[in-house]
């Protein structure tokens, strides 16, 4: 029996087979189109196992496209709480299921501070148990950009290279863009570990991470973190 994983998220469709032994694949990675054209390379086998934070028209395509290329499709909701994880939200659907996943596969026995950086800047506290103590929603670097770009055009963008203190345009926006992701996972990883009363691991993941990832102490860098989770998922819920 083949297994598929698809982490449907605001601007990208990854997906990945789950090998025998529970892990991932090769993982692969499409943008979306309005045309549909992300639709038909799409792989086809027993079982597809799905995560959807985008919008409702791009999860109904992909679920419309999977379903005659599989024989059985597992949409994957968040949960109160899924073999380690406890998480803190009263109502579970207010959580995004990209975060629940990204902490699953991060609940491995110690604390961890989980932040993922895609169109927001996502931020959960995970103690060495498994609970959830919360946390952080934020514009991404990248979301700061094109907002003030939105409300004065003659701001750029994208571009410019991060510098603490810039002499032009396009550094100073990197500057401070950057610089206002980087202070909050700062200030959270130091408030985590007050609140723990330990240091947690800081667990990155997201596209818009790359970037970052220079300038922030040692962490676990898990490109792949909702499909991970996801694996995760399949083996406490399917496997």
């Amino acid at each position: 029996m083949t297994t598929w994983l698809f982490d449907l998220g605001n601007t990208r469709l990854k997906y990945a087979p789950l090998l025998a032994d529970g892990s991932l694949g090769r993982v692969q990675a499409c943008a979306h189109d309005d045309a549909g054209t992300w639709l038909a390379a799409l792989p086809e086998g027993d079982v597809a196992c799905i995560a959807s934070v985008a919008s409702e028209t791009r999860r109904v395509a992909l679920l419309d496209a999977l379903s005659s290329r599989f024989i059985r499709l597992h949409r994957v909701h968040t949960e109160a709480a899924l073999g380690p994880l406890q998480i803190a939200y009263p109502i579970p659907a207010h959580l995004g299921v990209d975060r629940f996943l990204a902490m699953l596969g991060a609940c491995t026995g110690t604390a961890a501070l989980v932040v993922g950086v895609g169109t927001a800047l996502t931020i959960d506290i995970v103690d060495a148990h498994g609970v959830h103590h919360g946390g952080r929603i934020a514009p991404s670097p990248q979301l700061m950009r094109e907002a003030l770009h939105a409300r004065a055009a003659q701001l750029p963008a994208s571009g410019g290279i991060y510098t603490e203190f810039a002499d032009d345009t396009s550094p100073a926006l990197a500057a401070g863009c950057e610089g206002a992701a980087l202070a909050l996972i700062e200030r959270s990883l130091h408030m985590a570990a007050s609140q723990l009363n330990t240091a947690p691991r800081l667990y990155l993941h997201g596209g818009g991470a790359q970037a970052l990832r220079v300038h922030l102490p040692a962490h676990v860098w898990a490109a792949d973190a909702v499909l991970l989770g996801l694996a995760r998922w399949h083996a406490l819920r399917i496997a």
